[in-house]
């Protein structure tokens, strides 16, 4: 048997650099680059491994390690999961910075590859700089942190183990069900120990994400569950854009006589002006999708994990006689609220079903009212243009930007107030042109987000919306965009502090504390001049005063030779409103009456809860 004698670590970019996958009918890199910041556990080994194959492999230097695998996550949801990038940190605080984006990628089961260095195996030198010692189990590191939060886990002891691992890891990051972050502990004296190593472990091969067919049986059952619908209404999800079955979705739609209606993962996944559009639905959803949710007899979940903010906690449906059919390749969702499930990639599922239903339509009524619903809802969005708050809301600044937007600008957003506003508000003139991280709803994604959505995305103009406290959090990956040449334009929509939280901290009864500036202790009022910050990590920056300068600002943004930050000072009390109810802990007893009130409100929504059956 051929070998080729190497290090763990050179074995391991060599493996990296032999995985292909296919895109748009041409062969290209599985794993396209790899974000790193190094220090001692990655950069002596693994490093030195990287740098040579540069021009195969390239490593992008990032500020932050949660940013990095942040960006690698946006990355891999622009690519609809078909490439994968890689984080890599050494030990420690390097390590556990990554946790974050771990999680963040498991909730929305989108696949990053992480590399951490790690302790010395042999112990001799414990403990090593930034080891953090468990007295009760010296096995255990900062990486076994990871172990909740990965869809992988594992710890090379020995050089050869990769052969085994590394596969394995791959495996899960392309399973269509079990897709996620893979974290693979590098021991940095491991690292450095060689081995004899098969060639064939290093050959080119062209990897694929499996379309897994449902059992006909199930389908059969879903599509009776269908046939008997009188108000049907399909939910679509982050996994539909996953599975490329939009045009199914679509089609399956206009022939049946059922609205559509979009998760925050799912948004985009049909255009805002066609005809059996409904909104977004849930919290942050749209006051016409919320109302056919309410009235709907059979609802069709594809491709969604039905999170709160969909099911508006459980209470958005609200037929007591009310069927489910879920439609995913993931047993654990397809299962949930005792739906009939459809287990299997979701075109292949909603084909299934589809050839199963013969000549049922829905009646034509129920259409009608998703269209009289969808009309209300776009005038109202219509009359934030009319709007002249200073400063302006949420929603009028959306409307404003929306006006003037490219179909293929790519609009993305993450935690906070924006994205409320984005997904109720935001107009979809282009499918597959939107990206709300709310499955782990990440504070600090945004800009981190968009740097790597603009790697996967290179000629279309990524927007990135945050908030201020959005920006403060995380902010440094402005000067990774700017220094790696990958121009962003960045939407920063002031209104002094963390003004969703408050508006949720004032609804539950409560005073307002510690949210807003204003409301937070302090001993001197400062805000922060965003535009000279941007400015001073090389980007352009302008602040825009009014609503009518919002557009001549955003054609310079989109001129610009690099990043362009926006800022205008908005609203921290005005939101759009159409969303469903959510559960949230209020206290039983309290002094305060209007926490009192709001206990009985929150007693009186869960009593609509549905519990399964």
């Amino acid at each position: 048997m051929e070998t080729i004698r190497l290090t763990m670590a050179q074995a391991v970019v060599k493996w990296l650099i032999a995985q292909k996958t296919v895109v748009d009918g041409e062969t290209v890199p599985l794993f396209p680059g790899v974000f790193a910041i190094f220090g001692h556990g990655n950069v002596s080994c693994l490093g030195e491994a990287l740098h040579p194959v540069s021009d195969r492999l390239p490593t992008w230097r990032g500020q932050n390690e949660q940013g990095m695998a942040l960006a690698a996550m946006a990355f891999t949801k622009a690519r609809r999961r078909r490439q994968i990038m890689v984080a890599a940190s050494s030990i420690g605080p390097g390590c556990t910075n990554l946790l974050t984006a771990a999680a963040a990628a498991h909730a929305n089961r989108l696949p990053i590859l992480l590399f951490s260095g790690d302790t010395f195996t042999h112990r001799i030198v414990d403990p090593v700089l930034q080891q953090v010692e468990n007295f009760d189990d010296p096995t255990v590191t900062v990486c076994d942190a990871f172990r909740p939060v990965s869809r992988y886990w594992d710890r090379i002891t020995r050089p050869e183990q990769i052969v085994q691992s590394l596969p394995q890891a791959l495996g899960v990051m392309l399973d269509p069900a079990d897709c996620g972050p893979a974290f693979i502990a590098l021991p940095q004296d491991v690292q450095s120990e060689a081995f004899n190593y098969p060639a064939a472990f290093f050959a080119e091969r062209v990897h694929y994400i499996r379309r897994p067919a449902p059992d006909p049986r199930d389908t059969s059952a879903a599509a009776a569950i269908i046939a008997d619908a009188r108000q049907p209404l399909i939910i679509a999800g982050g996994g539909v854009h996953y599975s490329d079955a939009g045009g199914e979705l679509t089609d399956f739609a206009v022939r049946r006589g059922i609205p559509v209606v979009e998760t925050v993962a799912g948004k985009s996944v049909m255009e805002h002006d066609h005809p059996n559009y409904g909104g977004t639905v849930g919290v942050i959803g749209s006051a016409s999708a919320n109302a056919l949710a309410a009235q709907a007899d059979v609802v069709i979940a594809v491709g969604t994990r039905l999170q709160d903010f969909t099911t508006g906690s459980w209470t958005a449906f609200q037929r007591p006689d009310v069927r489910f059919v879920s439609i995913n390749a993931a047993r654990w969702d397809a299962l949930k609220q005792h739906s009939q499930a459809v287990i299997g990639d979701a075109r292949l599922g909603v084909e299934a079903v589809d050839h199963q239903l013969g000549n049922y339509r829905a009646p034509e009524g129920w259409m009608d009212t998703s269209r009289a619903e969808m009309e209300k809802w776009n005038t109202y969005l219509d009359s934030w243009l009319d709007r002249s708050d200073t400063p302006a809301a949420y929603q009028s600044v959306i409307q404003t930007l929306w006006q003037v937007s490219d179909p293929d600008d790519y609009c993305l957003s993450a935690a906070g107030g924006l994205p409320g506003e984005l997904n109720m508000g935001w107009r979809t003139k282009q499918v597959g042109t939107f990206d709300c991280e709310f499955g782990y709803s990440t504070m600090g994604y945004e800009i981190s987000g968009a740097w790597g959505a603009k790697m996967a995305l290179p000629d279309r103009d990524v927007v990135a919306w945050m908030g201020d406290g959005g920006y403060l959090m995380m902010n440094s990956d402005i000067y990774s965009s700017v220094f790696s040449g990958h121009k962003v334009i960045m939407i920063v929509c002031d209104n002094g502090g963390f003004a969703v939280i408050n508006r949720l901290q004032v609804n539950a009864g409560s005073e307002e504390f510690n949210n807003l500036l204003a409301s937070s202790r302090h001993e001197r009022m400062t805000r922060v001049d965003f535009v000279e910050h941007a400015r001073s990590m090389g980007a352009l920056a302008e602040r825009v005063e009014r609503l009518d300068q919002l557009a001549g600002a955003y054609q310079r943004a989109k001129e610009a030779d690099r990043t362009y930050v926006i800022v205008i000072e908005t609203h921290p009390y005005q939101w759009g409103e159409g969303g469903a109810w959510w559960e949230v802990g209020i206290p039983e007893v309290s002094e305060r009456e209007m926490v009192r009130l709001a206990r009985g409100q929150l007693e009186a929504e869960r009593k609509l809860q549905r519990i399964g059956l």
